[in-house]
């Protein structure tokens, strides 16, 4: 039998919880309080996915390795889907305008269009929206 989850919760190091948590509530993102606290704050992704960013001192204690040094290494990369070229392109230039970094320039491929950026610690999410009637010309 093939093993499912219900749930993702990703679980992120972050250098300053208020001013992270604030940027991703400019962008639009909503948070839920049960699993928040002064350490953590649980972001909303969707109905079954979530990321917990958290303060690098409780981050430690999920985890014996060494924090990535984003500034260097990347951990991984982080991929939103959109409903459309616009949304990708509107979130995305809210998160340059709310402090985040370039990552990437637009990548057109006909039936994806992505583009990507930084949050404030370095963390790489990429925003993509799949015309999948143009998948199925390809």
């Amino acid at each position: 039998m093939a093993f499912t989850s219900k749930n993702i919760f990703i679980n992120l190091p972050v250098k300053d919880l208020n001013k992270s948590t604030n940027f991703f509530k400019e962008l639009g993102f909503e948070f839920n309080p049960q699993f928040s606290d002064e350490t953590t704050s649980c972001l909303i992704i969707s109905d079954n996915i979530y990321a917990l960013i958290m303060i690098e001192e409780r981050f430690k204690g999920f985890s014996k390795k060494e924090i990535v040094d984003t500034t260097t290494s990347s951990e991984a990369i982080f991929c939103l889907s959109a409903e459309s070229r616009d949304q990708v392109d509107e979130l995305v230039n809210k998160a340059l305008s709310s402090g985040g970094k370039s990552y990437s320039d637009h990548q057109d491929h006909g039936f994806m269009y992505i583009w990507g950026f930084q949050d404030l610690d370095g963390h790489i999410w990429e925003v993509a929206y799949m015309n999948e009637s143009a998948i199925n010309q390809e």
